[in-house]
């Protein structure tokens, strides 16, 4: 039987394509087949055989959970249970592969892993998808709940539940996921684990019976975690019997072999050396690889129906790779799958190259990005200020400034962002509308009294969760940023849950911030989407001597106009440099003159070479000078450093 397995292995390791159609070991009993599941070594890139794993013994699930209630922690202390990663106290976010992820401590993109657990005397493969916890993220939350039928929801025992935490349970439930929640962080000494019990049997109807109580970071109750998985996750649907088929869910580039896919298998078989079909596009693939994530890309024999893992199929151009679609076997066409709702961009900025000379080199960067981040929409855009660049659409404001990071550090680019703004949308009097994304696109005063009817603006339903204490200052923040509440509920006997609508343009500024300030860090935030309505918004631009700069023109409501424009003039006048004239900053906004600064001339000492004498002389040469700056001021520039544009991005902090 040893040599059996030895020759098998090593047949496999060569042929490997084929071998589970001709390999000996095949005949063998199902309990000698499972000896086969080979782990590569750690930190070596070698090859694991899930093969003899039927679909009755796969668990595809994910974690859910608001930011910072332990969900990175948790896939580590399962990582290691399994033995995926060996147990040493440096296992921290090993599935947070992002040096932004790393640095903020967040999980920004979900990530999967396979990994094999044996319980009663059987061996499982259980497929692990991390998800990120904020808001600006719930795209890539909803991705990865398509590819599972379980879901762990995780409740910090300190906080209790978040807003967060009610988005993502409804998620899963909309997929009609089978959810298992848990208490994280049990031995915390702030911890109530009954409370929080108590809040997730009133919110979700739970009972509080069926909540395991763990410890993620000690380790308590783990063991517990993948029987209650594997008891309560249903095994995939689909059939081995009928042709491939799968569901195109993550894409990411890889520098030697291009486009690398990660899917989740529905029906049939794949393996290398197999031709595909993108029910997208009709482009055929030649299958080069497949495998799962162990934690990195791991080759595998094959991927059978109800396994989750990745395809290398010498996809070179980024523009083939569309996340939600449908690929099947060559002559073996399927019904596509639903796919994906795209994700719908709520936040726009423009991004411009500080060299003009790095455009392109900055597009090839943009396009190797949006690969790996599908929700960000792409347009080109110029500007008379900055030159070409693109008008990118994000999710939120720190889905946007994550972007910017990575863009800066994974691809070494030195980028400009304006102020980011929502899609206003102008209905005009002949009966046709138009959607602007960019400030620069608003009408102005004179077309918004002939041919405007309305504007309108986004809005959201906003979910507030915060201690009692705090209900008169959040009530006040939601009034100041022109809210409107809905209703408001509490969770528990200190606890409430507040519903408020607001405009979107309200919550890209300064919004989160002023929230965190004034419940002392205790509230959680969470919102969606509730359509347009009717809002008096107007266009501020600003004036450098008299020329307006379209980089700096921002769309806001009527009643923020003064407030606004005298910040934005005072901030711009602290950030230009003096030059050889006058600088006036004005900023307008309905053809009236809102607010004005001067930055005041540098003056040149022209009578420094006289030495006394006639007065005459020095006013000869102080008139000249006088007349010289009046010609300057008409033809010269002004100079405008890139910290004025970061002046108004930031001009709510």
């Amino acid at each position: 039987m040893l040599q059996t397995r030895l020759a098998c292995a090593a047949w496999r390791w060569h042929t490997s394509a084929q071998w589970t159609r001709h390999c000996p070991a095949t005949a063998l009993s199902s309990s000698s087949r499972r000896s086969y599941v080979i782990r590569p070594a750690e930190g070596k890139r070698g090859e694991v055989d899930i093969s003899m794993i039927p679909p009755e013994r796969i668990r595809n699930f994910s974690i859910i959970a608001h930011i910072d209630h332990g969900k990175s922690t948790l896939a580590d202390r399962l990582l290691e249970l399994t033995g995926v990663i060996s147990k040493t106290g440096k296992n921290k976010q090993v599935l947070d592969k992002l040096k932004v992820e790393r640095e903020r401590g967040i999980t920004v993109k979900a990530q999967s892993v396979s990994m094999f657990y044996e319980y009663k005397g059987q061996q499982y493969l259980m497929n692990l998808i991390d998800t990120p916890g904020h808001v600006d993220f719930s795209y890539e939350v909803s991705r990865s709940l398509a590819a599972c039928q379980g879901t762990i929801l995780l409740v910090d025992a300190a906080q209790g539940i978040q807003a967060q935490t009610v988005a993502n349970f409804y998620l899963a439930f909309g997929e009609g996921l089978s959810v298992i929640p848990m208490l994280n962080k049990v031995d915390l000494p702030t911890a109530e684990p009954e409370r929080a019990a108590k809040q997730i049997e009133s919110a979700f109807e739970i009972e509080a019976d069926r909540i395991l109580k763990i410890s993620a970071k000690t380790g308590l109750g783990i063991e517990q975690v993948l029987p209650a998985v594997i008891e309560q996750t249903p095994p995939p649907p689909g059939s081995a019997e009928k042709p491939f088929k799968a569901l195109l869910f993550d894409t990411w580039y890889d520098t030697y072999v291009g486009v690398v896919c990660l899917m989740a298998v529905k029906d049939g078989s794949i393996c290398r050396g197999d031709r595909i079909v993108s029910s997208h596009s009709g482009t055929k693939y030649e299958v080069m690889e497949v495998g799962v994530m162990h934690p990195e890309q791991t080759p595998t024999t094959l991927l059978r129906v109800g396994q989750v893992g990745y395809i290398v199929c010498n996809m070179k151009s980024i523009a083939e790779a569309h996340v939600g679609d449908t690929f099947y076997r060559d002559r073996f066409p399927v019904e596509a799958l639903p796919g994906f709702v795209p994700a719908k961009s709520m936040v726009f900025a423009g991004v411009f190259p500080i060299d003009a000379g790095e455009f392109d080199r900055l597009n090839e960067s943009i396009q190797k990005l949006t690969l790996n981040d599908s929700s960000v929409s792409v347009h080109k855009e110029t500007s008379a200020a900055l030159g070409q660049g693109w008008r990118l659409g994000f999710l939120g404001t720190l889905h946007m400034d994550v972007f910017r990071q990575r863009l800066e550090e994974e691809y070494d680019t030195n980028i400009l962002i304006t102020s980011p703004t929502v899609p206003y949308q102008i209905k005009y009097r002949d009966g046709t509308s138009k959607f602007i994304r960019t400030p620069a696109d608003f009408p102005d005063a004179n077309t918004m009294n002939d041919y405007v009817e309305s504007t309108m603006e986004p809005f959201v339903i906003s979910t507030l969760i915060f201690p009692e204490k705090y209900l008169g200052s959040m009530l006040e923040l939601c009034t100041t940023h022109r809210g409107e509440l809905q209703n408001h509920t509490f969770i528990d006997e200190s606890r409430v849950m507040l519903k408020c609508r607001l405009p979107m343009a309200e919550i890209v500024t300064d919004f989160f911030d002023k929230l965190k300030s004034k419940s002392q860090g205790f509230a959680s935030f969470d919102y969606e989407e509730a359509g347009y309505d009717a809002s008096d918004l107007v266009k501020m631009e600003v004036l450098l001597n008299g020329e307006a700069v379209d980089a700096l023109a921002a769309v806001m409501h009527k009643s923020s106009v003064i407030v606004a424009g005298r910040e934005i003039a005072s901030r711009l006048k602290d950030v230009i440099r003096r030059q050889l004239f006058d600088i006036i900053i004005q900023t307008t906004a309905n053809g009236k003159i809102v607010a004005r600064e001067t930055v005041k001339q540098l003056r040149k000492n022209v009578t420094a070479k006289c030495y006394g004498g006639d007065i005459t002389r020095k006013m000869k040469l102080l008139n000249k000078q006088k007349e010289g700056k009046k010609r300057m001021k008409r033809i010269g520039k002004v100079d405008l450093p890139h910290e004025a544009f970061l002046t108004i991005v930031k001009r709510s902090e």
